[in-house]
Parts: C-alpha cells; structure tokens; sequence
C-alpha cells in the first residue's frame, strides 16, 4: 500500500494525555479535512499504537478520523511494567480511556465517535461502552474474542488452559510478564496478565476494581457493532468473537465479516491485516459511512 498524502490526510496531531496516577502517553489522530466519523482504535496487548499507522491512513481516506490509543507499558507511555510499576484492567478502563475518549470528541465534536480494537483491544472497547454509555455511537470488533476456551479449536484450549495458570504465576515470580521472549504479547504487568488469565477461566469480566455489575452493564449496551474475523486466526476465531457478542445487548446490530487470504490479500491470521489493511478498511469504511448518516 503506497503512503498517503498530507492532503489525502488532511491532518496528523499528537495529544499528551495524563491520568490522575501521573502515566502519559500520546493520543495520535489521523484525520481527513472534513471527517464524516472517528474512530478510538484500541491496540491488541503488547502491540504499539503506531503499529496500525497504515490501517488509520487508510481509514482516513474513507472519511474516519482515526485516534491511535496506547496501552501503558508499550509505546509513547512513560510507564513500563515491573516489580515496582504494576497495574491492572481497572486503571486502563476507568482511567486512560476516558481520557482518550474526552480527547477525541473534543477533536471530533460533531461527528459520531465509534469504539473499536483489535483484539483485547476490541474487549476493551466493548467494555468502555458498558461502563460509560454516553457519547459513542458503535462498536468495531477485529479479530476480537472472549478469551475462553469453548471458543477456541482444542489445541488452542489445552494451550489456554495452561497458560491462564502458569502465566500469572510467571509474573508473580519476576514482578511482569517477559512476553517478547515467550513470543506472547509484550512487556507485561502482572495485574494485567491476572486480569486476563481470571476472564479466561471464568469467562466473564467481573473483576477485581471493576464495577461489580459489569457483564449487566455489557447486557445493557445497544450500539450498532461492525465485526470482523479471520479464517486463519488462532487467537480470534468466529466462535470466540460470537461469545464477545453474546455478551451485548440482544438489540445491537451486529454487521459481521469473515474474510480468507483472497479478500484480504494476505495471510488470514491475527496480525496480516495490519501491514495490508484495504481488506478490512474497505468495508469498516462502507458501514462508517453508512452509520454517519443514519446519526
């Protein structure tokens, strides 16, 4: 995919967001001239939000202005995970995300505001959604899933079974998770990696800092979803992403996709699309557009 212009962009701006706890990182927008939607895109764990620099430029041609959050411990964030810098799901949810969410409807005031992910990322915006309802208009879901057995192929079951066990117990003992060198996520906390692990043998997210009736609240949450998930993908297969989607409101509208290699134009797994996102950029630009009017 050939760069974008300045002009095709419209415009590129970087935020220095703070939380109460004093962590900071930058908010990174992506804009055309006149954006009809925006986007707060949630990186998948232990992903770097400028590795999804072409999926916002592209996006950004189809009319969506495109706010690239980051995750504490990755990235611009002036935190990194360890014995001493510890921090769970309740700190990103109830703290760095509503940040990012003010940020973006004061960039993008008069145009509907869409929550979206890639992967945990997706989870996450999901659950922003339910905590705090106002002022987002739907949800988009890539490669996202419930981290729960059930729905995953049995090889990936036993694999998730164990490492919901001997992960957190991996972090418990070095203070973060190593996940560069076990090829899984990145430099963790250990809050974070217990958080996860707990979803996953429990399959729901009531969780400790949480508010106690959250899975009502996901209940509660009727926004249009654009999902999408990938033929090859062992960490976001169909069933897992439908679990997620059970969890909503049963009057959500719900546009699914599932594309192979040919629609995409390369390897159908978890992380391909990233480096030639047209496949998924194309249709999540066609619903953008098609919910910006109908707001």
């Amino acid at each position: 995919m050939t760069a974008m212009t300045t002009a095709e962009i419209g415009s590129e701006r970087s935020r220095e967001l703070v939380a109460h706890d004093g962590a900071r990182w930058l908010l990174t927008v992506l804009s055309p001239a006149r954006p009809r939607a925006a986007l707060l895109w949630i990186p998948a764990l232990g992903v770097a939000a400028r590795s999804y620099r072409r999926f916002a430029e592209a996006l950004a041609t189809q009319g969506v202005a495109v706010a690239l959050h980051e995750w504490r411990g990755i990235g611009s964030s002036s935190l990194r995970a360890s014995r001493n810098c510890d921090w769970s799901y309740a700190p990103l949810l109830l703290e760095d995300l509503p940040r990012a969410r003010a940020a973006l409807r004061e960039i993008a005031p008069r145009v509907p505001v869409f929550l979206g992910g890639h992967s945990l990322g997706g989870q996450f915006a999901a659950l922003s959604a339910a905590i705090d309802p106002a002022n987002v208009d739907g949800l988009v879901l890539i490669a996202a899933g419930l981290p729960y057995p059930p729905g995953f192929s049995p090889p990936m079951r036993i694999a998730m079974r164990l490492a919901f066990m001997l992960l957190p117990a991996l972090t418990g003992v070095l203070g973060f998770l190593p996940g560069r060198q076990l090829g899984f996520a990145g430099r963790e906390s250990h809050g974070v990696i217990g958080d996860w692990a707990a979803t996953g043998r429990h399959g729901n997210y009531r969780l400790p800092g949480l508010p106690a009736d959250i899975e009502q609240r996901l209940r509660a949450v009727q926004l249009p979803v654009f999902a999408m998930h990938f033929a090859r993908d062992a960490f976001g297969p169909e069933r897992a992403l439908h679990a997620l989607l059970d969890k909503l409101g049963a009057g959500c509208e719900s546009e699914i996709h599932g594309l192979d290699a040919l629609q995409l134009g390369t390897h159908a797994n978890h992380f391909a699309w990233m480096k030639q996102p047209d496949g998924v950029v194309h249709r999540l630009g066609r619903w953008a557009r098609a919910e910006s009017r109908a707001d």
